[in-house]
Parts: C-alpha cells; sequence; structure tokens
C-alpha cells in the first residue's frame, strides 16, 4: 500500500471516530431532555428500601434491595398556587368539594356509626387535626383528628380557614384521586414508592434520616415537623405552627426539598403493610410497584415523608422508610404530593 493509501485509510478512520465521539454525545443530548421546570433527575441505581434499625415500624421492614430506572422528581411538593392554576385551567372539584362515598372510603366501619355522626360525615369535607387539650391517650388518633364539614384545600382547616398569603405552602386536603389528576394534567405522574424512597435518601446508604444519623431534636430542625409534646403542646420552634413555605429547609444530596416532615406525600402504590415480608424472600426487585389492588376492604394509598405533626414522642416517621396506607378518596390537612416523570 503507498503512503497516500495509508494516509487515506488513517484519515478516513479518524473521521469516523469523529463520527462516533459526535454521534454519542448527540445521542446522550436527546437522552437527556430538558426536564419540565421544577423537576430534578433522580440517578437509577440498587439500593436499601426499608430499615431495621430502632426507629423503623413494622411495616417499614425488614430492609431489603431494589433497583430503579432513573426518573425526574418534582423539586418541591406541589403548592397552593400551582394547583390553583390547574383548578382554574380545568375546572376541578376536588374529593373533599363532593360529597362523600362512605361506604368505600370506610367500608364495614360505616355500620357502626351513629346518626349524628352518619349525618356529619355525609357532608362534603376532610380530616382536619384538632389539638387536644391536655395528657392524651396515644392509641386512640380519633382524639386529635376531626371530621370537618367544609374543609377542602382552599380550607384546609375548616370553612375559617384560608390559603390566602400562603401560595408557596404544599398543597393540603388533597385526595390520592386529586393528586393523581394534577400529575396527569402535568404530563406527569405520581412516584413509586421505591422511586420515593430513592429520592428521599438522595444517595445515602443505611441512613436513618434524608440528611443522614443526625437525630433531629426541638431546637434543633432540620425539616418542618412538631416540637414540643404531641399532639397537645406545638412549642413551633422552627417558626411554623402547621406547613412551612417550600424550600425553607435545606434540600438533600439530590437537590430534593421537604422529603421529610412538612407533608406526608401520596405514591402511586396501593399499600400493604406486609408488602416487605415476602419481597425480602424474592430477592433484590427492578422498579417494583406495590399491590397490582386494594389490600383489604378499603381502598388505601402508600403515603410517605411524614408531616409537620411528626414528633419522636409519638411516631418519628420523618424518616425516608417511613411508610402509611390512607384511603384514596379522602384529603387530610397534613397530607399532599409531588409528581414524577419517567426518563426520557
Amino acid at each position: 500500500m503507498s503512503r497516500w493509501l495509508k494516509v487515506g485509510a488513517w484519515l478516513a478512520v479518524c473521521g469516523l471516530v469523529v463520527l462516533v465521539v459526535i454521534g454519542a454525545d448527540r445521542w446522550k443530548e436527546s437522552a437527556e431532555q430538558p426536564l419540565p421546570p421544577g423537576m430534578l433527575r433522580v440517578p437509577g441505581g440498587e439500593f436499601t428500601v426499608g430499615a431495621d434499625d430502632e426507629y423503623a415500624w413494622p411495616e417499614e421492614r425488614p430492609a431489603h434491595r431494589v433497583r430503579i430506572t432513573p426518573f425526574a422528581l418534582d423539586e418541591t411538593e406541589v403548592t397552593n398556587k400551582a394547583f390553583a392554576e390547574f383548578v382554574n385551567a380545568t375546572g376541578y372539584r376536588t374529593a373533599d368539594e363532593r360529597t362523600p362515598d362512605l361506604t368505600r372510603a370506610l367500608g364495614s366501619a360505616t355500620a357502626q356509626l351513629d346518626a349524628q355522626m352518619l349525618a356529619r360525615l355525609s357532608q362534603a369535607g376532610g380530616m382536619v387535626f384538632k389539638m387536644p387539650e391536655g395528657p392524651t391517650d396515644l392509641s386512640d388518633p380519633s382524639q386529635w383528628w376531626e371530621w370537618v364539614p367544609g374543609a377542602q384545600w382552599q380550607h384546609p382547616q375548616g370553612p375559617a380557614s384560608t390559603i390566602e398569603g400562603r401560595d408557596d405552602h404544599p398543597v393540603l386536603q388533597v385526595s390520592w384521586d386529586d393528586a393523581n389528576a394534577f400529575c396527569r394534567w402535568k404530563g406527569k405522574r405520581l412516584p413509586t414508592e421505591a422511586e420515593w424512597e430513592r429520592a428521599a435518601r438522595g444517595g445515602l446508604e443505611g441512613q436513618s434520616f434524608v440528611w443522614g444519623n443526625t437525630k433531629p431534636n426541638d431546637t434543633h430542625a432540620l425539616a418542618n415537623i412538631w416540637q414540643g409534646m404531641f399532639p397537645s403542646r406545638n412549642t413551633a420552634a422552627d417558626g411554623f405552627e402547621s406547613t412551612a413555605p417550600v424550600k425553607s429547609f435545606l434540600p438533600n444530596s439530590y437537590g430534593l426539598h421537604d422529603m421529610a416532615g412538612n407533608a406526608w406525600e401520596w405514591t402511586a402504590d396501593w399499600y400493604d403493610r406486609r408488602a416487605y415480608q415476602r419481597l425480602k424472600t424474592e430477592g433484590p426487585q427492578d422498579n417494583p410497584t406495590g399491590p397490582t389492588g386494594p389490600v383489604g376492604p378499603e381502598s388505601r394509598r402508600t403515603q410517605r415523608g411524614g408531616s409537620f405533626l411528626c414528633h419522636e414522642s409519638y411516631c418519628a416517621r420523618y424518616r425516608p422508610s417511613s411508610r402509611q396506607g390512607a384511603p384514596s378518596d379522602i384529603g387530610t390537612s397534613h397530607s399532599g404530593f409531588r409528581c414524577a416523570q419517567s426518563s426520557r
């Protein structure tokens, strides 16, 4: 082969390499399309879901391995302002603004209600936290929760309350159905439980809290949680008696705010308190999505993250592994949500 032929072949190979490199860069750019404003990327990978530490409740046990595909998540909880835009654009009416289906919400417990309570619960409204006076039996949540007719997202504590001046607070009194409707309107979806925990942990393995292992207390506020003695004394030492404006506290390692406290957050999954006991024996799961339908007589979906009502003296559920089930068609004065989006 002549020298010129060799030079030509070398240039051709170099050109091919350049094209491959350019093509790879362009593929990477196309694979990571710009996210909608207010969303952040959460890396995929294998990590531990649940907990076996001193704080863990039975439904958080046992800890087990999960593999997650990369996805995106809202940087903050959905705010009153954002939800108002949805309502104004669509005319949507939330579950709390409609007459409830008590049979669906309460199941067989409906038959046990007296006439006065049944009449009260038959009115449109939502569950509202009411601070009791004096010592309280912590095994009886009915001492601090009350069905309030007229409570809804614009009046989260009842008809006399308002969200005026609280545009940047998380929207409350939204059911799972309401949260799902909002996410679909935005072209998004609710995160799965596993996705939510991946995001909340921020890449920290084996840590009890989203910020590490430092235990919060009444004078060292790391998230918007309760200070004092739950549920009868709230000192509001962190400056917030109920919700705080989003971004009031430092974000986790992924840049996400309020993954602990402020408002419980709906996830896509049906709730099964024994789900982890089965997953542990099946080995690492790829993108688990929970049960395929309701578990038990009530339609409960899973909530994550805890709220401003969580305190060590009661539940300490401001942890990334904390989980609870709630009726999907009822709102409360401490529950909100954020949206996710699959990788594009």
